[in-house]
């Protein structure tokens, strides 16, 4: 059974979805300790990734590299309060999820730091 809520198509559908993106947006940059200061990394590494990349390959590894760990960080986000609006209680399921979603967190930023190891060292 499909949510009430959702609408079908068209431009309304894509409007509510931008609405809702800002919404989530928002609510991470002012409730999410680290993505604000992963907000404030890109915020340096995307335009120096412009600047540093020689061609458009690389300038868009740099830049797609930065972008991803903002992803990873919004989808661990996203798991943490779903879990915590289930139940505040110390539960073992919920501690590994909370611990993979950083875990994700981790690789992603690891990926990062490989990616523009390899673009500027060579």
């Amino acid at each position: 059974m499909e949510s009430p809520h959702k609408s079908k198509s068209g431009l309304t559908r894509l409007w509510r979805a931008l609405h809702y993106s800002s919404d989530g947006l928002k609510a991470a940059y002012v409730h999410e300790h680290a993505f604000r200061q992963e907000v404030w990394l890109a915020v340096v590494l995307v335009p120096l990734g412009c600047y540093l990349g020689d061609n458009g390959i690389t300038r868009a590894l740099l830049v797609v590299g930065v972008l991803q760990v903002l992803v990873v960080e919004l989808m661990n986000s996203a798991v943490e309060a779903a879990i915590d609006r289930i139940s505040l209680d110390h539960h073992l399921l919920a501690k590994r999820a909370k611990d993979i979603g950083s875990a994700a967190v981790f690789v992603s930023l690891v990926m990062l730091a490989v990616v523009w190891g390899f673009v500027l060292l060579g």
